[in-house]
This record gives structure tokens, C-alpha cells and sequence, in this order.
């Protein structure tokens, strides 16, 4: 199977390291070529301006999930036409009493070639076959939640 590898970048850009007094943002590069800035999220220190680790688990899942979608129907010979989601994760305590990404909701929007149409029941059961199918879903707990639209 694949390998698959991102670098992350991080130095301290204050003279001491005590807690509370260093910045986390960091740079993760992919492919070697696409930057992004990451930090803490802005509830624990963050620069709001920059993605945390939390959001981009939400887009990982969103993401992977909307790719074997959209998979599944190429198969099928639904024409998609357009495909959105607004993609949430929220933050809790796990079962252990450790902060965790306890939830991550998906709820994706998709449009078709005009003329071409499916019942709810069918799409309702094609966005669940994706997060069953999909990578990041079956790397995750059970705390994903599809809200098909």
C-alpha cells in the first residue's frame, strides 16, 4: 500500500521555552511544494488566521469522504455537477476523559446535470456507501455524522 508524508516545520521564536510563553505555528509542506501555516486553535492560543490540527482533520474526512462519493458515482453514472460541504469537528472529552475530536459533522450538498435527479432515499444511501468506503472515516472512531442535504 501507500506511504504517504507530510514535513512539519517548527522553531521557537522566543529566547525561553516555558509554558504559555512560545508560539505553536508551525508550516506543514505537502508534496514538497504546498505550505500551510498551522497553529493551536484560537481557544488554546492560536492564530485565528491560521488552520489548526482539528480543522484539518475536518477536511481530511470531508475530503476523502466527498472523493468516494464522487467515485461512487461516476460508477453509477449519477453526473454530478457540483459538490459542497460545510464540514464541523467539536471538540469534548473521549470516553478516557482526555480532549478529543469527540464529533465531526458532514453535510454535503450536491447538485446534478440538470434533467438528471435521484430519489432522497438513493442519495441518502449512496453519502452513506462514501463514508464507508472512505479512508479517513474508517481511521476514525464511530463519531462522524453525515447530514445528507
Amino acid at each position: 500500500m501507500s506511504d504517504l508524508a507530510v514535513e512539519v516545520h517548527w522553531h521557537r521564536n522566543t529566547p525561553d521555552f516555558v509554558p504559555g510563553g512560545y508560539s505553536a505555528e508551525h508550516r506543514v509542506t505537502y508534496n514538497a511544494q504546498s505550505e500551510l501555516y498551522v497553529d493551536a486553535a484560537p481557544d488554546w492560543g492560536g492564530a485565528p488566521e491560521n488552520t489548526n490540527p482539528e480543522q484539518a482533520l475536518a477536511a481530511a474526512l470531508s475530503s476523502c469522504h466527498m472523493m468516494t462519493f464522487l467515485a461512487l458515482c461516476a460508477k453509477a453514472g449519477w453526473p454530478v455537477a457540483s459538490y459542497h460541504d460545510y464540514a464541523e469537528a467539536h471538540l469534548g472529552k473521549n470516553p478516557k476523559g482526555q480532549m478529543a475530536v469527540t464529533q465531526i459533522d458532514l453535510n454535503p450538498v450536491v447538485r446534478f446535470d440538470t434533467g438528471f435527479s435521484v430519489s432522497d432515499a438513493d442519495l441518502n444511501d449512496m453519502q452513506h456507501r462514501a463514508h464507508r468506503y472512505c479512508f479517513i472515516a474508517n481511521s476514525l472512531s464511530d463519531s462522524v455524522t453525515v447530514n445528507v442535504r
